[in-house]
């Protein structure tokens, strides 16, 4: 005799009748996820190029056509304020006639409680990002590219009529292709998409490896795809050599994770505040993103590192120009990214905002290696950068991972200390509200082991 549980509901074909999902072998999901990994590597190809191209038109072949058009009491740099401002309307209207797609926090319900996401979002989240992007957010290609392959993973589960467990981890290795190829890292990013739906630690361990599988695959099309090379993309070299670790730098790092985790609760802080500013008109949202352009615009006219999603700008805006800045500037660069993201998000852009708190990150171990001559400034820079992200995503493992990859050092010890020192202080704070167990209700009220059991007994 065959007993199914009451939460098991078989899919009814009008011609087949009902179809009862079907649970991948270990095997067969490693082979799904190599597939979902190529296809989200050429996806993230096309982004890419796309991307790429938009922001040149714009800020490069568009400064050069339209400022000599500007009248002459009309300086060059009112073009910045414009074109954030033009672009947070065309941000409105993308929301308004494709609706609101969803961010992280939604991302992240979905994939507790049904297992997927809906690739019926993907082309709102596709134009709105890029616009988003282009018009100078302090958001990156994250959000819309784990949004686009972690739906791609769903859509082929729903084509193999897979069981919820399986569905799940075809999507998390659609969102650990999309990060792997936006890290650079094959790794990390995997991880990363695997620890952020959680408030204390990854618990879907079961996809970890068709993740970065998936992640392996992707990070490979993708670096043929566009060229680019793979490891460091930042040059802590310039800083000179690291001394030898020891015990002291240990400390440093639990120093500088508590000065991150208190930055990014000044961060979530400031967050909220503008979130209960403009509640009154949170449902009007090409008001709210042409101001949010507007805001980012003229942030970046006053420090202009502040401006776009901050991948490059790291390098070319902080590391590069480190000897030029004293400490006020940087804690005021520091602070003014910490707005000009809040602006970008309650403006109703799309993206991620990894690379932003990075930045934001960076720009406070400067200040600290400026005001702090005895701490060597690449260990002041990546432990901020580290605990400061920690605070929001709850990502430690990961993060280490990532800023070690990216930096191409070798202090990953003390990046995880001050990793785990944030995560450690501020388990109880977070901005993510959809952060969960896994065993846990959902915001709708729903379970979240929402996996039929089937037991079978002779």
């Amino acid at each position: 005799m065959t007993i199914i549980s009451e939460d098991f509901e078989p899919r009814v074909s009008a011609s087949e009748g009902p179809s009862f999902p079907q649970k991948l072998t270990y095997f067969r999901t490693l082979f799904y996820a190599g597939i979902v990994g190529v296809a989200g590597g050429i996806v993230a190809t096309i982004y890419y190029f796309v991307l790429e191209g938009f922001l040149e038109f714009v800020w490069e072949t568009g400064r050069e056509a339209v400022v000599p058009l500007f009248p002459v009491w009309l300086p060059a740099w009112h073009f910045t304020w414009i074109v954030a401002t033009v672009g947070g309307l065309g941000v409105g209207l993308c929301l308004y006639f494709f609706g609101l797609p969803g961010e992280m926090a939604l991302v992240i319900d979905q994939v507790h409680d049904a297992g997927r996401l809906e690739p019926e979002q993907t082309p709102g989240m596709v134009a709105t990002s890029l616009v988003s992007i282009t018009a100078g957010g302090s958001l990156g290609p994250e959000a819309p590219l784990v949004q686009i392959n972690g739906s791609l993973g769903s859509w082929l589960a729903d084509k193999l009529n897979l069981t919820i467990e399986s569905t799940r981890i075809l999507t998390f290795c659609g969102m650990g292709a999309a990060l792997a190829a936006f890290f650079g890292d094959p790794i990390g990013g995997p991880l990363f998409a695997l620890e952020i739906p959680h408030r204390r630690g990854l618990e879907y361990y079961e996809a970890i490896i068709p993740a970065m599988v998936a992640g392996i695959c992707s990070f490979g099309v993708f670096r043929l795809g566009t060229g680019l090379e793979g490891g460091g993309i930042y040059n802590f070299g310039r800083f000179g050599d690291l001394p030898s670790l020891s015990w002291l730098n240990l400390i440093e790092g639990v120093a500088l994770g508590v000065v991150g985790a208190m930055a990014g609760i000044l961060f979530i802080g400031i967050f909220r505040a503008m979130n209960w500013m403009i509640h009154k008109i949170e449902h009007r949202h090409i008001l709210l993103a042409m101001m949010g352009g507007f805001g980012i615009g003229w942030i970046a006219i006053l420090y202009p590192p502040t401006l776009f999603f901050s991948e490059q700008q790291i390098e070319s805006e902080l590391l590069a120009q480190s000897a030029s800045f004293g400490l006020v500037t940087l804690l005021g660069i520091c602070l003014a990214k910490m707005f000009a993201i809040c602006f970008t998000i309650h403006g109703g852009f799309r993206g991620g905002f990894i690379f932003p708190l990075f930045f934001t990150g960076a720009s406070l171990g400067m200040a600290i290696a400026v005001g702090l001559p005895s701490i060597h400034p690449t260990i002041a820079i990546l432990c901020c950068m580290a605990a400061l992200n920690v605070t929001i995503t709850k990502t430690p493992i990961s993060t280490t991972i990532i800023l070690t990859v990216l930096s191409d050092t070798t202090i990953l010890p003390i990046i995880a200390v001050a990793s785990f020192t944030s995560f450690l202080l501020t388990s109880n704070i977070g901005l993510l509200k959809t952060q969960r167990a896994r065993s846990t209700s959902t915001i709708s009220g729903l379970s979240a082991t929402t996996e039929p059991e089937v037991a079978v007994s002779a």
